[in-house]
């Protein structure tokens, strides 16, 4: 599969973020030189920003490299990356905040993922994904909540492709027994959250329990991304308005660290599926 356009940004920018450390230049001297913001450099090391051929050219030459081929390598993957995704065909109807993630959901290899209060994206079922779109909007059209809810049902796609991502997701207690929209809904919803953790190999979930008491994630969803061509992981965390996107090293351990302390106190994967299963059931008398 060939990688999304937001993840060959971020392999650029890892690229030239080497070249500038090979040269013992900062970021700061770099901007400083061609004339741009300390920001601006940032943004593409991070993958933040697509990149432009001129100024791919000039950090390579900034840097040292001189051979003609590696340079037309270089601006091929550069050219490559500013293409746009799927996801850029449902337009206004996603917030632009959200679009790089999707990117990056879209080349991960693996997804550690914890949600305090609704079922996460990939899982959802169309009713449900409606509902909260609804609910999580302002006075949202009938279309736009339409065009919102099949996107989160094409993401969904990565699960059954060739080489999916291994999918480890932890939902707080509340989500299994917070009623969206309807009782219908919700046994709809969590009978195919079991029927995905039982049937694919490479998705886990577990619930953890309102009596493993507080914890270091309370009231604070995340996903960690980790892909096979790029090196270091990504956490991700969504806000009302906006996300965060962070990679630093000390970030991504200590919300790994978290993850697994949320794993050991939830119930194991068999008994997360059981406890799904007759939830379910609940909600359907």
């Amino acid at each position: 599969m060939a990688a999304s356009p937001t993840v060959l940004r971020r392999r650029l920018g890892q690229e030239l973020r080497n070249l500038r450390e090979s040269k013992k230049l900062t970021a700061a001297q770099v901007a400083k030189t061609l004339g741009w913001s300390e920001s601006k450099v940032s943004r593409i090391e991070g993958g933040k920003s697509p990149l432009s051929d001129k100024d791919a050219k000039l950090l390579l030459n900034e840097y040292g490299v001189q051979d003609s081929q590696e340079i037309r390598q270089f601006v091929d993957l550069v050219r490559r990356s500013r293409q746009n995704g799927w996801w850029h065909s449902y337009g206004d109807a996603l917030p632009e905040w959200f679009k790089p993630y999707l990117g990056f959901e879209a080349d991960a290899a693996q997804m550690l993922i914890y949600e305090t209060e609704l079922v996460h994206g990939l899982l959802q079922t169309e009713r449900y994904a409606q509902s909260v779109i609804r609910s999580m909007s302002q006075a949202p059209s009938a279309d736009e909540v339409d065009r919102r809810a099949s996107a989160r049902l094409q993401r969904k796609e990565i699960l059954t492709r060739e080489n999916p991502p291994k999918v480890w997701v932890v939902l707080n207690e509340a989500v299994i027994h917070r009623v969206v929209a309807t009782r219908d809904v919700m046994r709809e919803q969590l009978s195919h959250l079991a029927t995905v953790a039982e049937e694919n190999p490479h998705v886990t979930v577990q619930i953890l329990p309102f009596e493993a008491g507080a914890h270091a994630s309370m009231g604070y969803s995340f996903s960690i991304l980790a892909f096979d061509d790029v090196p270091g992981s990504l956490v991700y965390s969504e806000q009302l308005t906006s996300a965060v996107y962070l990679d630093k090293t000390s970030d991504v351990s200590r919300h790994e660290e978290i993850f697994q302390q949320l794993v050991a106190a939830s119930a194991r994967p068999n008994s997360s599926v059981a406890w799904l299963k007759e939830t379910a059931e609940r909600f359907g008398k």
